[in-house]
C-alpha cells in the first residue's frame, strides 16, 4: 500500500510512493534532505501531529528501528521538516571560546552584583535601580535578593546584546544564567518587575531564530509563564500599564512576539485552531505597529532620528502628538539621569577618599551627612563611620569622647601622609623611568612643588647630562644640545594627573575590568522602554509563513 506524504518547512511538497510498513525514519529524512539540498540528513528534524519522530532512540522495539507506519504516520500525513543547526560543524577551539566568554561574562556579572548589593568599593559608574512599570523604585527584599536581580538583569541586558548582534547560541546561555539568577530571588520581589516575563520570551526567540524542534514542551511552559507574568506585571489586559504610561501602548511588540510564539508552537503540537487565533492576534499588531510614512516624515521633520521617530510612534498608537511629546519627555529624564550619573559618580570619588570599613563597605554617605548635619567635621565622622561599619551610634559615640575623636585625626592624619607618600613614591618612580638619575630625582622632589616644577628642575641643565647613560641607548649619543631641549619624548605622557592620582590604600582583587564595562554598557544603554523596542520586521515574515502552514495544514486535515 504506497501513501502520499505532504513535507513542509525545509523543503514543501508532496512525497508519492512512501511504503509505510518498511520506510524508516532515517528513509524519510534521507529523502527529505536530498530534496532539500542538505548535506547530512542527521540535520533534519520531522515532526508529525505534533510528535518529533524519533527512530533509534525508541528501545521499546528490539530491532531498534520503527516504521513509520508503527510510529503513527498514516496516508496524507503533514509533515513538518526543520532543519536544526549543524552545532557539531562548530570547531572545538570555537566551542571553547565561547564557553571561556560565558564564564567570564558570569564571573564579572557576580562580582559586579555582589560589589552592587553590598556597597563594596570600588562600584562602578552606575547604579542600578529597579523600578516597577511607573518608573517607580523598587526596594529590593534582603541582599540576596538585590544581588540575584542584579545578576538576572546585567545578564538578560547582555543576553538582549547577543540578540541584536544574531548570536542567539551564546545568548541562550546568558538568559539561561540569567533566569537562574532570578530563580533565587523571593518570587514577591519578582512579581514586581516583568524582567522575567520578558527573559522567557527572549529565550523562546532564541529557541524560535535557532528553529530549534526539541524545545518546544518547554517552550509552551516557557510562554505560558512569560503570559502569566505579564499579566500579573502589567494588569490583565495590560491596563495597569496604560494607566502608567499615561494611555501610551509601549508593549504591543512585546505581546505580538508573545502571540507568535504561542501561534507556532500550538501549531507544531497539532493545535491548528489555537495557532490560527495567535497567529491571527499577532498579525493584528504587526499592522498596527507598521509606521504610516506622512507621520514617520512630520516627526522626523521636527529634527528626529528616524529610529527614534518610530520606536516613538509605534509606542504611541501611531499619534504623532503623542509620539512627540513622548520624545520631549525622554530627552528630559535622559538629561535628568545624567545628572544624577554626574551626582552619583562624586559620591563615588568621594566615597574612596574615605577608604573602606573593615568588611570592605564603603562609607555611607547618607548617615555622614546625618552626623555632619549635627555639626561634625566631615571627614572626621567618615572616619568614625568608617572604622564603625556604618554603625551611626558607635560612630557618635567615638566622636565625643575626646581620647578616640583625636585617635580619629591622627588616623586621618597618617592616611594623608601615606597617601601623599604613596603618590609621591609613584611619581618618581614615573619619572626615574623617564630616565633621569633617582638620586636626582629624590633631590628635586625634596625641594617640593608640583611634579611641573620638579621636572622644570630636573631638565634645566642640559639632557645629556641627566640622561642616564644606557648601554644601548642613542639618546645621549647625540652630544645632548643645550638647556632648551624639552622633556624625554617619554615624559609628557603619562604623568599629567600624576601627583593627585589618589589610590585607596586597600589593594583592589583582580577584577576582570574588560568584561565588567562590557556589562556595565549593555545595562546602561538601556532605558525603560528598550524592553518593547522591538523591530517587527522578522516577525512579520514568520506570522505569514505560520499562517499559511496552518492554513495548508487545516485543508490536508480535511
Amino acid at each position: 500500500m504506497m501513501a502520499k506524504l505532504k513535507i513542509a518547512g525545509t523543503w514543501s511538497g508532496v512525497l508519492e510512493e512512501v511504503n509505510l510498513e518498511n520506510w524508516t525514519i532515517s528513509c524519510l529524512r534521507e529523502e527529505v534532505a536530498k530534496r532539500s539540498n542538505c548535506e547530512n540528513p542527521h540535520f533534519i528534524n520531522l515532526i508529525c501531529a505534533g510528535r518529533i519522530l524519533k527512530d533509534d532512540d525508541d528501545h521499546h522495539h528490539h530491532n531498534g528501528t520503527l516504521t513509520l507506519s508503527q510510529l503513527g504516520v498514516k496516508n496524507n500525513s503533514k509533515i513538518l521538516a526543520t532543519l536544526s543547526s549543524p552545532q557539531q560543524g562548530h570547531s572545538l577551539v570555537v566551542q571553547e571560546q565561547s564557553s571561556q566568554r560565558l564564564a567570564r561574562i558570569r564571573a564579572a556579572a557576580t562580582a559586579l552584583a555582589e560589589r552592587h548589593a553590598d556597597g563594596s568599593l570600588p562600584l562602578e559608574d552606575f547604579s542600578i535601580e529597579v523600578e516597577d512599570q511607573s518608573g517607580q523604585k523598587v526596594r529590593l527584599g534582603s541582599e540576596i535578593d538585590q544581588r540575584a536581580v542584579m545578576m538576572g538583569l546585567m545578564l538578560h541586558a547582555k543576553g538582549k546584546h547577543l540578540i541584536k548582534g544574531g548570536n542567539y547560541k551564546d545568548a541562550l546561555e546568558v538568559l539561561t544564567m540569567g533566569e537562574e539568577s532570578f530563580s533565587i530571588c523571593d518570587p514577591k520581589v519578582i512579581e514586581l518587575i516583568d524582567n522575567v516575563p520578558i527573559l522567557q520570551i527572549d529565550m523562546v526567540w532564541c529557541y524560535f531564530m535557532l528553529r530549534d524542534i526539541r524545545w518546544l514542551s518547554d517552550a509552551g511552559k516557557r510562554l505560558e509563564m512569560a503570559r502569566a507574568g505579564i499579566e500579573r506585571a502589567h494588569g490583565k489586559d495590560s491596563l495597569r500599564l496604560r494607566l502608567l504610561q499615561g494611555g501610551r501602548y509601549p508593549e504591543v511588540a512585546l505581546h505580538l512576539r508573545l502571540e507568535l510564539l504561542e501561534g507556532v508552537v500550538a501549531f507544531h503540537t497539532g493545535q491548528l485552531e489555537k495557532s490560527r487565533q495567535a497567529l491571527a492576534s499577532a498579525r493584528a499588531k504587526f499592522v498596527q505597529l507598521q509606521v504610516p510614512v506622512e507621520a514617520l516624515s512630520l516627526v522626523m521633520s521636527m529634527g528626529y532620528s528616524q529610529r527614534n521617530a518610530k520606536r516613538a510612534l509605534r509606542m504611541n498608537n501611531q499619534d504623532v502628538g503623542g509620539a512627540i511629546d513622548f520624545l520631549v519627555e525622554e530627552k528630559a529624564k535622559k538629561l535628568q539621569k545624567r545628572e544624577e550619573d554626574l551626582k552619583r559618580r562624586d559620591e563615588i570619588w568621594e566615597q574612596k577618599q574615605y577608604g573602606v570599613t573593615p568588611l570592605k563597605k564603603a562609607v555611607d554617605l547618607e548617615r555622614l551627612k546625618e552626623l555632619v548635619t549635627i555639626g561634625f567635621e566631615k571627614e572626621l565622622a567618615a572616619e568614625a563611620l568608617r572604622r564603625n561599619e556604618n554603625d551611626t551610634q558607635k560612630a557618635l559615640d567615638d566622636l565625643t569622647n575626646p581620647e578616640t575623636n583625636s585617635d580619629l585625626q591622627v588616623k586621618i592624619e597618617s592616611r594623608k601622609m601615606k597617601r601623599q607618600k604613596k603618590a609621591k613614591d609613584s611619581a618618581i618612580e614615573k619619572v626615574v623611568q623617564m630616565g633621569f638619575e633617582r638620586s636626582r630625582v629624590v633631590a628635586a622632589f625634596e625641594e617640593g612643588g608640583n611634579l611641573e616644577e620638579v621636572l622644570q628642575r630636573l631638565t634645566a641643565q642640559p639632557l645629556a647630562e641627566n640622561m642616564q647613560p644606557q648601554v644601548n641607548s642613542t639618546a645621549a649619543s647625540d652630544g645632548g644640545g643645550s638647556s632648551s631641549n624639552p622633556l624625554p619624548e617619554t615624559a609628557s605622557s603619562g604623568i599629567v594627573d600624576l601627583m593627585n592620582e589618589v589610590e585607596d590604600l586597600n589593594e583592589i582583587d583582580e577584577r576582570d575590568v574588560e568584561m565588567e564595562d562590557e556589562l556595565s554598557a549593555d545595562i546602561a544603554n538601556g532605558d525603560a522602554f528598550t524592553d518593547y523596542d522591538i523591530e517587527v520586521n522578522i516577525e512579520g515574515e514568520a506570522i505569514t509563513e505560520y499562517l499559511s502552514m496552518v492554513e495548508t495544514a487545516a485543508i490536508t486535515s480535511k
